[in-house]
């Protein structure tokens, strides 16, 4: 769970640093400028981003019953993000696993990625996989 916030809490931190020298030597719109861009950069590397991520069984389970995709991906990953970004709001059609939070999501992964944890992974009911497929035909399967 730390792993995905640790990047914005750092992109955080040094926005507010960078934030506070400008401030300090009275660039109060640079200062302000800095803040917002480093908070905002924060935000979109953030797991808040995401739909909220369920377990691997969870998420197979809802998958076979409602025949959407099941999406494994991990914060902090600019594949993901730009999957997530692309597919706007039907991404909350699709069942997303962080696999960072769930052992056996990254399991999946590594079984379907030939060891590697490579997100974005997306597997549909039938048990066809795509490792970091393109938006268009992610949308097409939802």
């Amino acid at each position: 769970m730390i792993r995905g916030w640790l990047l914005p809490a750092l992109l955080t931190a040094a926005g507010v640093l960078g934030a506070a020298g400008l401030l300090a030597d009275g660039n109060t719109v640079a200062g302000v400028v800095i803040l917002l861009a480093f908070v905002g950069f924060a935000m979109v590397n953030s797991p808040l981003v995401f739909p909220a991520s369920v377990g691997s069984e969870e998420a197979r389970r809802r998958s076979a019953a409602d025949g959407r995709p099941v999406i494994y991906w991990r914060p902090g990953c600019r594949y993901c993000r730009s999957l997530r970004l692309g597919l706007g709001r039907d991404a909350r059609r699709a069942h997303w696993v962080d696999i960072w939070r769930d052992p056996a999501a990254a399991a999946a992964v590594r079984a379907i990625a030939d060891g590697n944890e490579t997100v974005p992974t997306v597997v549909l009911p039938d048990g066809l996989a795509r490792v970091d497929p393109e938006v268009e035909w992610v949308r097409r399967r939802l």
